[in-house]
Order: C-alpha cells, then structure tokens, then sequence
C-alpha cells in the first residue's frame, strides 16, 4: 500500500465508517487460492502449493485480541493478513471452549467500567442478534466482521510454523493449511503475536518468559518466595439441559471418582454450565502435554458430572442431561513476551503510564498449578486492583525483535500481573491498541518503541483510541480537528445533572457514584451544536448510552445471564435522525450500536447540527456522551 493511500485511513480520528456501514466485501479466493494454470509448488514440499503474500501487518492468532487488532488496523486502512489454526475465530470465546468474555466490568464488583470499542461493538451486536444464546452465532459474528471486511485475508486452518529474519526484524513467516494443501509466504513490516501462547515470537527468537518469577525480583507478594516453571492450568467446560423425563448417566470407566472431599472448595449450585475449576496441568508443560491434559480433563469433567448425577447429593439432577463436552483445553497461561516494560503486580495497583493505550481490571486471580488435584486448597485466591489499571504500549512490543507486537495472554507481564491481564475482554482491548499502533507504524515506517518514544504520536495514536470509543484511564477527548470543541450546544430539554454540555467534556462513561459525563432528556428529544462561522463539515459521529453499568456477555450460565440483557441495550437510541441547517442528511431507525458514524456524500458548510432521537429499546429517555464533528 501507498503511504498516501494508508493516510487516507489513519489521522487523528478515523476516517473509515464502522463496520455495519460498509459494504461486505467478498473475499478474494483467487488471492489465496489461485488457479491451477499460476500454481506454484512449495520449495520443500512438492504437493503443496505456494503462495505469496504480502500485507501492512501480519497477525497470528484468531482469538478476540486478534480479531479486534485485525479490524482496528484494517479499519485504519492497513492490509491484513490474519491466520487462526482453528476453523473458527474467538478462541477460549468460541463454541469450542464456551467461555464467557470477562474483564474490567467484575461480576461482584466494578459498574461503569465495561470495556468499549471493538469489543463492545461485537457484544452489542452479539445481544442483539443472538437473544437465544447460540455459540455457533457467536463464532459466525466474528467470522463476518473479518471475512467480509475489504482490507483482511483470512486464513482459517493455517498454522504459522516459521519465520525469517535479518538482523533484529522479521522479513517473512511461513504458515500452511493441509486442508487446502497451501504453504503461504507472508511478508509485512509489522508482526502481531495474538497466539496466546507466543509461537511467532518463538519462531522469531523473542526473549520470552515462562512460569512464575521469584517474589524478590518485582517486590510481588502474591508470587512465590523462589520462581518456577509452573503457572495456571488449562479448563475444559461442559453444558446441560432439563429434559422432561428422566436422563440416566453411566460414566465411563476412565472417568474419575469424585467424592464430596475434592470438591469442599469447589461449589456445585447449578449444573447448566460447568465448571471453571475444572482446571489441571499448570505443573506440567502446558503446551507440549496438551494431550495429557485433555484427557485429565475429560476425565475429571466426567466424574464431576458423575457425581451430580449418581451421588444422591443433588436429586434435582435427575431430568437434567449433559448436551456438549468440550474437546480443546481452554489455556490459561503458557509463553509471555518480554517488552520494553514488564506489567508488575505494583502497576496493577498504583502504576499509570504516559503511553497508556488499554485498560484492565479484572482482580489478580491466581490459581493453584495443582488444580482440581488440590482438592485441599481453594481454586483460586484473588487481590482486587483498587481502581482499572492502564496497560502501556510499551508492554505490547518486543524487546529484542524490532517490528514484532503482541496481544492477548501473552503481552509483556508477570505472572502475577498475568493473573489480571488474561482475561478476554482484556485481551480484545489490547489487541484494539496494538492494531491501531500498527497500522500507525506501517504508515509512518517506524519501529513500534520509535513510536513508543515520540511523544507526540503516542499522543495521537492516544486520541485516535478515544476516538474510536477505547477506554483510557484519566484520559479526555483533545482532538484539535474535532470541531465539536469549539461549538455551542443547546437542546430540547435536559434532566438534573445530566446538561447538555456534558456531551464536550471529552469522557465518554459514567462511573456509579462519581460524575456524570452525558446528557439526558426526556424523548422525543433534540440536541444541537452551532458555531458563530460556518465549518466544512463531512463526517458526525455520536456516542449513545449502552448500559455499562451492566456486565453484557455471551455465557451458557444462566446465574450470569439473569442480569443480562440479551437484545439491544434498553438505555439506546433506536430510531434518530441528524440535520445540517435545517436539511436531514442521514435517518436511522433501529440502532443497537453505542458508537455511531456518519459520513457525508460530500463535504458541507455548516453551521447547526441538530441530533434528532424519537425513539430508544426500552427507554424512554434520550441520553448521548459525546457528538464529534469532522471536516
């Protein structure tokens, strides 16, 4: 790609409208898999095929920090090249392992803080398309987002096994699909590990880290007094369903014996969705014993289902029978980068960061290595972070391999920090950061620390997270080319300590108990912004009310469900229209998204922009955090 085509993408704000706004693109099969008459076979390998590509940033792994990097850089203008060794995307998230998506926003504890951006956008979407909570839909979402977006390569099924390099960078990786017999070359200035477990900073010969380090060298009381190679295990999960008649089980032999002694420190309440605790291997080798894994697990689920069913303590089972056991062991924690900075339990708790880029908050949430073996200690000890903590790009970026970035489990921490910083909302977050940071560095042909060191386009690449609804903590809107800032804002009406004004003062979330940040009025309602001289004007983008008080999630339990809305989100405008002097230039009328875009045919001198919004999903309030202006 051109630089000045990449630019076209990547400003202070972004200039590509959201993803439900464009038009689905189909994939270019030819590019991946070309004609028989141009086949070339691979070097080593003359029943495969080789196949060159080249790309702005290459990405491996398809979990949710993949996928939203894919999307943020590709959103940004970069070319991607995304390859997922599974059929399907979303990782522990997916219909293969069926975890919840966790993360700021706990489930005893911190209202107000879920997660925006990307992630939210595939929530959002996720609630309101799929009230029946499917996990194939889950995975179908995500496969749509990426396959159909006109700057992704998807490549399912394909496992990068090599890289090449010259000096300090990556020039090339190597990754095949035996499905479809392909060998790809992938060439690309910017590296993204989103694996997980850091095969491509492996393959590259980044400085890595493994189990859990000694208690002296951070000053961390939750590690251990001497370091080790051991860290948390792997968990496989199960579902139920009540049937109408009775559902017998006879459990294999293989299967353990459990007995109520295992599970003193492990609660049985409900059998619908089972169970995280259900967790071994963090003392072996979590990646080369994987199939000793599996079949501990397997086992273990199965004697705990067992139990449910067959030991008499839980009579209300008898109806209940299980529908779907997973086969691919969740991990947890193997491999970690190491940055230009180390996230530590202390940064956790009182750390921030001038090149602050993503937040977390989940509490550090350690687990004995033993697992369920360790029937004798409880299944998990947790410290809560005072406050979401901000995680530095300088935490995403190698510290020996220049162009090589990561996402995900693996991003640069320690392992008590880990504990926090696994978790998938937390994942997708990060990789929202690395992806704009990418396709930032693509553009301006720098290193990911370059960046990191320029405070200037720390600061930019800053506001263009903001912009694009990321989270920041103690960070506002200052986008100098957001004209909104200089404008005027009156409105129909507005609630006590709800002003209008408060769609300017840059922040984008209330916290329960703290300042408000947006407006309010009963529907229908207006709200408008004018400036004294007329503007050009091309592109609106308004920030609606989406329920962040509330945790919003894809989960098989229904405990966690119950406070779940599981459509779009009651607090959203559903149906609104947006004038310029007077004129309608856009009207929607079954909105679910929080944030909205609006690009202009062409450009206008304005000097009034009025938000019209006649209807929410179940409000019956108008309520908006920020309207931006662009030329």
């Amino acid at each position: 790609m051109k630089r000045r085509e990449l630019l076209a993408g990547l400003g202070t704000y972004s200039l590509v409208v959201k993803a439900q706004d464009l038009v689905p693109a189909r994939p270019d099969f030819a590019r991946i898999a070309p004609a028989a008459s141009s086949r070339q076979p691979s070097p080593d390998e003359p029943h495969m095929t080789r196949v060159d590509l080249a790309s702005d940033v290459f990405i491996a792994g398809g979990g949710l920090a993949g996928c939203c990097a894919a999307l943020a850089a590709a959103r940004h203008g970069a070319k991607v090249v995304l390859v997922q060794d599974r059929s399907r995307l979303g990782g522990n998230s997916s219909s293969e392992v069926k975890m919840h998506v966790v993360g700021a926003t706990c489930h005893k504890g911190r209202p107000g803080w879920r997660e925006g951006g990307i992630i939210e956008e595939i929530r959002l979407d996720d609630a309101a398309r799929n009230p029946h909570r499917s996990w194939e839909l889950w995975d179908l979402l995500l496969y749509e987002k990426l396959a159909t977006h006109p700057n992704i390569t998807l490549l399912l099924e394909t496992t990068l096994y090599s890289a090449t390099k010259k000096g300090d960078r990556i020039e090339s990786v190597l990754a095949r699909c035996d499905r479809s017999e392909h060998v790809y070359r992938i060439t690309a200035p910017i590296f993204l590990d989103c694996t997980g477990d850091s095969r491509l900073a492996l393959e590259a010969g980044a400085e890595m880290r493994t189990g859990r380090e000694a208690r002296p060298e951070f000053n961390e009381p939750l590690a251990p007094e001497k370091a080790d190679n051991e860290t948390l295990g792997s968990s496989i999960l199960f579902t139920s369903r009540q049937y109408p008649y009775p559902v017998p089980f006879a459990a294999p032999a293989w299967a353990r014996r459990v007995t109520k002694e295992h599970l003193r420190f492990r609660e049985i309440a409900s059998w619908e969705y089972g169970y995280w605790w259900v967790e071994w291997g963090g003392n072996l080798d979590i990646i080369r014993d994987n199939e000793r894994i599996r079949y501990e697990l397997l086992s273990i689920a199965l004697g705990v289902w067992d139990y449910i069913k067959n030991s008499g303590d839980h009579p209300d089972s008898a109806n209940w029978g299980m529908d779907w056991l997973g086969m691919m062991p969740g991990r947890r924690g193997s491999r970690r980068i190491v940055g230009d900075h180390m996230l530590t339990q202390g940064d956790l708790l009182s750390g921030d960061f001038p090149d602050a880029v993503a937040i977390g908050g989940w509490p550090m949430d350690d687990h004995p290595p033993g697992g369920f073996d360790r029937s004798d200690l409880p299944p998990n000890t947790v410290l809560r972070p005072p406050e979401v903590y901000n995680i530095p790009l300088r935490a995403l970026y190698s510290k020996n391999v220049s162009n090589l970035m990561m996402a995900g489990r693996n991003i640069s921490a320690t392992h008590a920090a880990f504990t926090s910083t696994r978790v998938m909302a937390t994942c997708a977050v990060c990789g929202q950061a690395a992806g704009t940071a990418a396709a930032m560095c693509a553009v301006e042909r720098m290193s990911p620390r370059q960046l990191a060191q320029d405070g200037a386009k720390v600061s930019r690449l800053q506001q263009t997270l903001l912009c694009d609804d990321q989270t920041i903590r103690g960070m506002r809107n200052e986008d100098a080319s957001d004209l909104a800032r200089r404008a005027k804002v009156k409105a129909s009406a507005e609630r006590q300590h709800y002003a209008a004004e408060k769609i300017l003062d840059g922040l984008t979330r209330d916290i329960p108990g703290k300042d408000t940040h947006h407006w309010q009025a009963p529907l229908p309602a207006w709200i408008e912004l004018s400036w004294d001289r007329p503007v050009d004007l091309r592109e609106i983008q308004i920030t609606f009310d989406s329920g962040f008080q509330r945790e919003l999630t894809l989960s098989s339990s229904d405990s966690i469900t119950k406070g779940i809305v599981r459509a779009a989100q009651p607090e959203t405008a559903k149906a609104y229209r947006l004038l310029v002097d007077g004129r309608e230039v856009t009207a929607v009328s079954n909105n679910h998204q929080r944030l909205c875009r609006h690009r202009l045919d062409a450009p206008l001198k304005a000097k009034v922009v009025r938000l019209e919004i006649s209807a929410a999903h179940g409000s019956d309030l108008a309520r908006v955090f920020e309207i931006r202006c662009y030329a």
